[in-house]
């Protein structure tokens, strides 16, 4: 009997189960996670997109935050909001900067936050009176 044993190979049901439950659990992580790096991929093309576009180079704030609300909500994106981009001064001129927590329930009361910032220059405007 124990010759047996000694030339049995491969995995037996624990070790099927653990590998088998490993997966799931990183597979439930990247089915639940995946739709907000999505999310931020569209958050950055439309904060990226206001920001090279000369037409908001001189907006004001609220033009420009209705502008990025009206883009978000054409393109589905419901994790950040508008009071979550800041316009900001800088040595360069004027920035678009957003800073928000992403957050996602995993299973019970087990959440995922994951936080997103970045900073975007804006285009100055050609400066022609014609334009």
């Amino acid at each position: 009997m124990f010759k047996s044993l000694k030339r049995q190979r491969g995995m037996g049901w624990f070790g099927l189960t653990f590998l088998f439950g490993t997966i799931a659990f990183f597979a439930i992580i990247v089915i639940k996670v995946g739709p907000l790096y999505l999310n931020q991929g569209n958050v950055i093309k439309v904060v990226k997109g206001v920001a090279d576009s000369p037409d908001y180079a001189n907006a004001s704030p609220q033009e420009i935050r209705t502008t990025l609300e009206r883009r978000w909500d054409i393109d589905y994106i419901n994790q950040i909001d508008d009071k979550d981009v800041k316009i900001k001064r800088s040595a360069n001129g004027r920035m678009l900067s957003y800073d928000y927590e992403a957050r996602v329930n995993l299973f019970y009361n087990v959440f995922v936050v994951i936080h997103f910032k970045d900073d975007f220059v804006m285009k100055q405007g050609s400066g022609d009176a014609d334009s």
